[in-house]
């Protein structure tokens, strides 16, 4: 059972697949209609794969959205499509596949899995980072047959095949805000917090901000704001409806705590191991020792990093292999 959300990567991941399993697409429908649908659709088609969708609308709102929503409006910076992958797109392909009998579950997802265990996809592409939250059973279940390809090679095996969607663009955005004004749909959703002051560090007030949904922590440009340096936000004050600006020199961070760790490739985390850490999904990552804690785990970074940000997601590697992963809380 692949998910075939109508890109270039899983229409070539349902051609491999197609070479050694009997394939089933499914579109996972979020009621925002555009041409996702149409083009996952044809193809399916193009391959002579069966073809159907699911309407999720009510999951994603529940499991993604509403808690996308009150993130924001608690100062943090959300990311949704890890919470989506464990508590929507994968259950819903599970969900399916266990109907019909199938025994796996696909995605054009650029990782790779082993006995249950999560690994990086190859370096350019890699998207392990945005799957940690899946958990070992669920990965059981998982194949990921564009794991060992890079981005280059799969439009060049869509060339060759015929697959329609070859040429399509890359989607970048979140899916139920393709249009990326993560603070307009929250706007349009209601009950977001009034305007309010920026400030510096000693609390002088140096301009009015548009609502502390507009900001997140490290951000440099939107701001709006002159003076003696450049300004970067590097706290937002709930409470206050204020938002704190300095020079930056402050962001850098040796220390992260994190919590609901989600263990992969371990049972649980008895006493410090040591793991590379990446705190946003990027490349960079930072030797650190990770160790038990009463609420969570604590994450000791060799070399500060800057601006871990609560509601992001902390991905702990051993090598290629994903240890596991927390959510940033301060």
């Amino acid at each position: 059972m692949l998910g075939l959300s109508g890109g270039v990567d899983s229409a070539v991941a349902a051609r491999l697949l197609a070479e050694e399993y009997e394939v089933r697409c499914l579109y996972l429908d979020i009621g925002l209609g555009g041409q996702g649908r149409e083009d996952a659709a044809a193809a399916a088609a193009a391959l002579g794969l069966p073809f159907e969708t699911a309407d999720i609308r009510e999951t994603l709102e529940r499991e993604v959205c509403t808690p996308f929503a009150r993130d924001y409006l608690a100062g943090r910076t959300p990311l949704p499509c890890a919470r989506c992958n464990r508590l929507v797109k994968f259950p819903a392909l599970l969900s399916l596949a266990d109907r019909i009998g199938a025994d796996y579950v696909a995605t054009g997802h650029y990782a790779r899995t082993k006995d249950g265990f999560l690994l990086r996809g190859m370096p350019a592409n890699d998207q392990s980072y945005m799957l940690a939250r899946l958990t070992r059973d669920q990965l059981l279940r998982v194949l990921f047959p564009l794991g060992n390809y890079e981005k280059s090679q799969v439009r060049a095996l869509a060339r060759e095949w015929g697959i329609p969607v070859a040429e399509k663009a890359d989607s970048m955005e979140i899916c139920f805000i393709p249009d990326k004004d993560y603070a307009a749909w929250l706007d349009r959703r209601g009950s977001t917090p009034p305007p309010g002051d920026f400030v510096d560090l000693q609390g002088k007030v140096l301009g009015r901000h548009k609502g502390i949904h507009h900001y997140t922590l490290g951000q440099r440009r939107g701001l709006g704001v002159s003076g003696p340096h450049r300004y970067f936000v590097s706290a937002i004050d709930v409470e206050h409806s204020r938002v704190v600006l300095s020079d930056g020199s402050g962001l850098f961070a040796g220390r992260v705590r994190c919590v609901s760790p989600n263990w992969i490739s371990v049972d649980g985390l008895a006493g410090p191991m040591e793991v590379s850490v990446r705190l946003r999904h990027s490349r960079t990552e930072t030797p650190a020792v990770i160790t038990p804690a009463e609420d969570g785990l604590l994450v000791e970074l060799k070399t500060p990093a800057r601006a871990p940000t609560p509601g992001q997601l902390a991905v702990f590697y051993d090598g290629d292999t994903v240890v596991g992963s927390g959510w940033i809380s301060e």
